[in-house]
């Protein structure tokens, strides 16, 4: 089949390569337009089917508020506020501002509402607060840039207003996602560059990847405009989507490319170098971007318009960078044929056939370590379990304006609330009953609530429509706050007189994150199932496909430990957080596990090979080892710097997918395929390979070990040494 595909690319090249050049430009006029499209409000992070969305839904239908928008301006005044006097100039002409835009449904002063809190402890600065009805996502964003040029251009705002709240602060929030994305994109580049043509030893076959990736990124971008057009899709998709699309295009083209540069030491230009590296690489590609959408495809599980966005632009994003490594790749190679070794100097040219310093490097690695595999595989899992240790102390958050740097008008007004306000404004907590009537059972349910630890205020029942009342409580502390989180569980654990259903910002966290743990157990055994299945494919084995599970486990275990104490503890020079955003463990997890998999495809690709080749179970391990150890080592130093650029974000849930991801890849490139797979592997012998006889025959029913020739295995594994090479030519000459 694999070699069957290279044969067609290699006849047909030209044409191949023109319809790659011609997709390529289709899909960046088609979504080049993409970032229009997306969204970034709060409801991203809501359960559509949650109660809370529900409680959202019949206040704004009552009120015709969206309790999830909103504008707050902070004022600076040069005299002293005075709660008792008439506005002064600036405030008065902040209030005229939010009075004047259609959507703002009320103002609120600290005149208006006698409420002496909206001045700050130095009666310097004041807030206006508006609420506003529902509005669509580009509206929010004209509406931000409308009311930054008024502020800008009123004498009595310039220098003095500051603009904040809800709606601007997503808006912000999604501006400083895609500047930073660029910015680190465009940082991280010309290292990758450098570090390609370190790797491939010469720039034509360097840039072939980076080709590769703006292929992928392109049919990306048209992929994420064509999902836009059936549902929401949120704006942190784009920067998965480049992280993801850069290091995949560069794992897949490593591979392929440094595979077809064996053939073509061995076979010379032409079809037979295309055929076999399509039938061996092809092959592994093909799998191992199976298995990275399917860890991708499982967040899809998970009702939260984000992480939805964040799985479909994952599977997108892997789908594109095999399509062009599988397709147009090989057609690129064929056309170049030695002229992928083009540019490069003499002292770096070596023959391709034979293994370099780097991969008897790895050989020797691999023996040692299958010398004492007990010890080194009880080692390895006690260092990746002490690295996980810092997970039995996760704790989640939420993302609000408070995120965003004091560059932006939203982060600076958000941090001036929290520091110089006695008591900042904040949502309350909102419960909706479903009554046609109130009555002193409302009243007492009321005063219990007030009773409640944590809760400030609470106000009297109040009739929304005709079937449902509601009752307003202050929170202390800020809406994240521990304070705060725990006074609304508290709450939700009274018992109601009639059915209630609760939002604002701390009931809305605690809603996501009960929905996202309610889902966890689905989306794990989706991604456990499908990886099963997909590495059974490959390998023909049931041993395999568990023990990828359980080192896959261990590693991201590892990469979430890492989160939290760099994030949440405060280390490596970040500021401590409350909590690790709600969503980012359930995307790192999916990530590492894709990627882990897909260097384990790559090993175990190898490891066939070398037993198909007449090698006995350890000496296979190491010859693998010997030759994707330099590649593997190089995909992924390449993918972090890929995928760790995001840490350089301003935003720390960016930050935190980056570097979680980053380290992940790191980790799993390094001490388990160097220490865990060998130990485990010599500790198996045969075992490894074994599946029971039904599986074995399914295995060979549906053809799986059929889609590549036997002879591809033997003649792409050339030794080390000129005996062992000639001797694997023997034998693929006699096998064909």
């Amino acid at each position: 089949m694999f070699s069957a595909l290279g044969s067609t690319l290699h006849v047909r090249r030209r044409v191949s390569l023109l319809l790659a050049v011609l997709a390529a430009v289709a899909a960046a006029l088609f979504g080049g337009s993409v970032d229009k499209r997306l969204t970034n409000g709060l409801s991203d992070y809501d359960d559509p089917g949650g109660p809370n969305v529900a409680a959202r839904r019949i206040i704004q239908q009552a009120t015709g508020v969206d309790a999830q928008q909103g504008y707050a301006v902070l004022v600076r005044t040069d005299a002293a506020l005075d709660p008792k006097a008439p506005l002064p100039a600036p405030v008065a002409a902040a209030v005229a501002l939010l009075r004047e835009r259609p959507e703002v449904k009320q103002v609120v002063d600290f005149a208006s509402a006698a409420d002496p809190a909206l001045i700050s402890r130095d009666a310097h600065s004041t807030v206006v607060l508006g609420t506003v009805a529902p509005m669509r996502e580009k509206d929010t964003v004209d509406a931000e840039k409308d009311l930054q040029k008024a502020i800008a251009d009123d004498p009595e705002l310039k220098g003095r207003a500051w603009l904040g709240g809800s709606t601007p602060g997503h808006v912000q929030v999604a501006r400083v996602s895609n500047e930073d994305l660029a910015k680190a994109e465009s940082l991280a580049l010309p290292f990758i560059l450098i570090l390609l043509v370190l790797v491939f030893r010469g720039v034509v076959a360097a840039l072939v990847p980076l080709v590769g990736a703006v292929v992928t990124l392109l049919l990306t971008l048209a992929g994420l405009r064509v999902a836009t057009l059936f549902m929401d899709v949120s704006t942190g998709a784009l920067n998965l989507a480049f992280a993801l699309g850069l290091g995949l295009a560069v794992d897949f083209g490593l591979l392929i490319v440094s595979r077809y540069r064996e053939e073509l030491a061995v076979h010379g230009p032409g079809r037979e170098a295309v055929a076999r590296t399509v039938a061996s690489a092809g092959r592994t590609v093909f799998f191992s971007s199976l298995t990275v959408a399917a860890a991708l495809a499982a967040i899809t599980v998970f009702p939260h318009p984000y992480l939805r966005s964040m799985g479909l632009a994952g599977v997108i994003t892997v789908v594109s960078a095999a399509l062009f490594a599988l397709l147009g790749l090989p057609a690129l190679l064929a056309v170049l044929g030695r002229r992928v070794n083009s540019l490069a100097p003499r002292r770096w040219q070596r023959d391709n056939a034979t293994r370099d310093v780097a991969g008897d490097r790895w050989h020797r690695i691999a023996s040692g370590v299958m010398r004492r595999p007990v010890v080194i595989a009880i080692a390895a899992t006690a260092v990746l379990l002490l690295v996980a240790a810092p997970v039995a102390g996760l704790k989640f958050t939420g993302a609000d304006p408070s995120t965003l740097p004091a560059s932006t008008s939203a982060g600076k007004v958000s941090r001036a609330l929290a520091a110089d306000f006695e008591k900042p404004p904040a949502a309350p907590l909102q419960i909706v009953l479903d009554t046609p009537a109130g009555g002193a059972a409302l009243t007492s349910y009321a005063q219990r609530i007030g009773a409640v630890s944590g809760v400030e205020s609470v106000g009297a029942p109040f009739r929304l429509d005709e079937r449902h009342w509601e009752i307003d409580a202050v929170l202390r502390g800020t809406p994240l706050g521990t304070v705060a989180k725990d006074a609304t569980a508290k709450v939700q654990d009274l018992p109601a007189p009639v059915r209630a259903r609760y939002t604002g910002v701390s009931a809305d966290f605690l809603a996501q994150k009960s929905s996202i743990g309610d889902k966890v157990p689905l989306a794990a055994a989706v991604l456990a199932l499908i990886t099963l299945v997909l590495l059974f494919a490959f390998s023909g084995s049931v041993i395999l496909p568990f023990k990828a599970l359980l080192m896959n486990t261990l590693s991201t275990g590892a990469a979430l430990g890492f989160l939290v104490w760099v994030f949440q503890d405060g280390n490596l020079g970040f500021t401590a957080q409350n909590g690790i955003e709600a969503t980012t463990p359930v995307l790192v997890f999916a990530l590492a596990f894709g990627l882990s998999t897909d260097y384990n495809v790559f090993l175990l690709g190898r490891i066939k090979e070398g037993r198909g080749a007449g090698l006995d179970d350890r000496e296979a391990v190491a010859e693998g080892l010997a030759r994707t150890g330099p590649i593997v080592t190089s995909a992924a130093a390449l993918f972090c710097l890929a995928v760790g650029a995001l840490a350089l974000s301003r935003l720390v849930f960016v930050q935190e997918l980056g570097l979680g991801t980053a380290f992940a890849v790191l980790v799993d490139a390094t001490l388990v395929r160097a220490l865990l797979v060998p130990s485990l592997m010599a500790l198996l012998g045969s075992v490894n390979w074994w599946a029971p006889g039904p599986l074995r025959r399914l295995h060979t029913r549906l053809r799986l070990d059929r889609m590549e020739p036997p002879e591809t295995g033997q003649a792409a594994l050339p030794a080390a040494g000129p005996q062992e090479q000639e001797q694997a030519q023997r034998s693929a000459v006699s096998t064909t």
